[in-house]
């Protein structure tokens, strides 16, 4: 381990050191335009043998299980933040760009390798296959907070959260076919359907499994609840894994279940695993930096091969696979080429790079040079660009309106009640009444109103209006009463404005 050469109090001060330069790195990297992965990964060469020579680290092994611990993490924490409504409606071109849209890439960029390269068949198509899939690291961080248009905006989150399995098979039936005389490809065949349905059957029983006991059981403290969320989100891609399904998607799909289920203490839950994951995403890429050596992936032959290799993954297979893999779908053509340009590369590439490594393939260390310099280049080029093409291409949405107030949320488990947040929209129907016009169910009451990051105190002539962020503390067994007041009325408000448009 890379920590062996330091004393405790060292190691440390290290890991202080990191984690203040990952957290100041995220909170300028939306400032300069460059997105946080480009940047936590050069504070890693930074510290690395061959920059401030702080560490030498060299160990695939960790880098990998370092790596696959993060994307657990953010995956998770991923699915928690995606609604099921938003993903049910693009279910089927986000399947299909996650298996058939990979397969794809994989087999073009595999082609290019081959052409370009002396490499076999099963080495050109194992290339194919590491950066053949998008990263849900990146694409999480991308969109967060910029106004794509939440069609756009939930294709590629759920493409990004459930593509990796496709990849992480792809590259590992691959090494296998190279290591071992015995394996075949007509064999893997039926492994892929296996894994998959193991991981979205086990994802969604343990998801399951994982909202009722969050309900039900009776902690001393609430700060145990995220852990107990975390230690399901670990469990579950453990179990799949073991059980020979796909942990990635096991996981995924858990958080999918649990995120979009009625929680207690659901506020903490999703801010800690929201900083948990931007710490996981800290970690994962400067223990990525610091594995790589700057004068093995800038020399002239990686730089060219990978120049050539990104122009063919961005310009050619990316978008070849996102139009074949979404034909006759509700998509323009500016939305496939927006998708297709939105297609960011990052960690899970580099962490299958070390599959390679740890199994001592030939030319396995040039392989992950070229796969990291080909994932800068993606990550620097498409995820700086993404907000100008977005508006260039008119696929923005209305901004989005994130609390940055202080008010805290609770639940308060022995009075059985919770404060819950909600935001008005232009089409609440809600809008434009005074608080005692609004008929809320019993037992709940709205204790604060946030207006412009201005704390109003709600009174019976007080209006609500759009952008509202609205504080109310109800009982839990009003809560469900609640939420269905509230969707009642936002779905009556939309088919009255549909009625309007219609006459217009």
């Amino acid at each position: 381990m890379f920590f062996d050469a330091f004393g405790t109090d060292s190691f440390l001060l290290l890991t202080a050191l990191l984690l203040f330069s990952g957290v100041l790195v995220a909170k300028f990297s939306s400032r300069w335009g460059i997105p946080a992965l480009i940047l936590f990964i050069m504070v890693g060469m930074a510290f690395g043998s061959e920059g401030l020579g702080i560490v030498y680290f060299s160990d695939a092994r960790t880098a990998q299980i370092v790596g696959v611990f993060s994307l657990v993490i953010i995956l998770f924490e991923g699915g928690l933040h995606t609604k099921w409504a938003t993903v049910r409606a693009v279910a089927v071109p986000s399947l299909s760009l996650a298996t058939l849209g990979v397969l794809l890439t994989s087999l073009i960029v595999g082609l290019a390798a081959f052409v370009l390269f002396e490499l076999s068949w099963l080495e050109s198509f194992l290339f194919g296959a590491i950066v053949g899939s998008t990263d849900a690291a990146a694409v999480f961080a991308a969109l967060k907070e910029r106004n794509i248009k939440a069609k756009m905006g939930a294709t590629l989150e759920a493409e990004s959260g459930t593509n990796d399995p496709m990849a992480v098979f792809l590259t590992l039936s691959l090494i296998e076919l190279i290591t071992s005389e015995q394996s075949s490809f007509w064999i893997l065949i039926p492994t892929f359907f296996v894994q998959m349905g193991l991981g979205l059957v086990i994802g969604l029983g343990l998801g399951k499994v994982a909202s009722i006991s969050i309900n039900r059981i009776k902690l001393d403290s609430s700060a145990l609840y995220p852990l107990f969320s975390v230690a399901f989100a670990l469990a579950t891609y453990s179990i799949t894994a073991f059980s020979g399904g796909s942990g990635f998607l096991g996981v995924y799909v858990a958080a999918l279940v649990i995120g979009n289920s009625e929680l207690t203490y659901r506020y903490s839950i999703f801010q800690f695993n929201e900083g948990f994951a931007w710490m996981a995403q800290i970690l994962m890429f400067v223990i990525l930096g610091l594995y790589v050596f700057p004068s093995e992936l800038f020399t002239a032959s990686i730089m060219l091969n990978g120049i050539i290799l990104s122009i063919v993954l961005i310009l050619i297979a990316r978008p070849m696979a996102v139009f074949l893999s979404m034909i006759k779908m509700n998509y323009s053509t500016k939305e496939k080429l927006f998708i297709s340009w939105a297609g960011l590369r990052g960690a899970v590439p580099i962490v299958l790079a070390t599959f390679p490594i740890v199994e001592g393939l030939q030319n396995s260390q040039n392989l992950f040079n070229l796969v990291f310099f080909v994932v800068l280049t993606s990550a620097l080029v498409q995820g700086s660009t993404i907000s100008l093409v977005a508006k260039r291409m008119n696929l923005v949405g209305p901004k989005k309106d994130i609390p940055h107030h202080s008010i805290e949320l609770i639940s308060m488990g022995n009075a059985k009640a919770e404060m819950i947040q909600y935001q008005t929209n232009a089409e609440s129907a809600v809008v434009g009444k005074k608080l005692h016009e609004v008929s809320f169910p019993n037992r709940a009451n709205i204790s604060a109103i946030i207006r412009n990051n201005e704390v109003i105190t709600p009174y019976g002539e007080t209006e609500i209006k759009a952008g509202d962020f609205l504080y109310i503390l109800v009982e839990n067994k009003y809560k469900e009463q609640l939420k269905k007041t509230l969707e009642q009325r936002v779905q009556r408000s939309k088919k009255i404005q549909k009625e309007k448009d219609a006459f217009s």
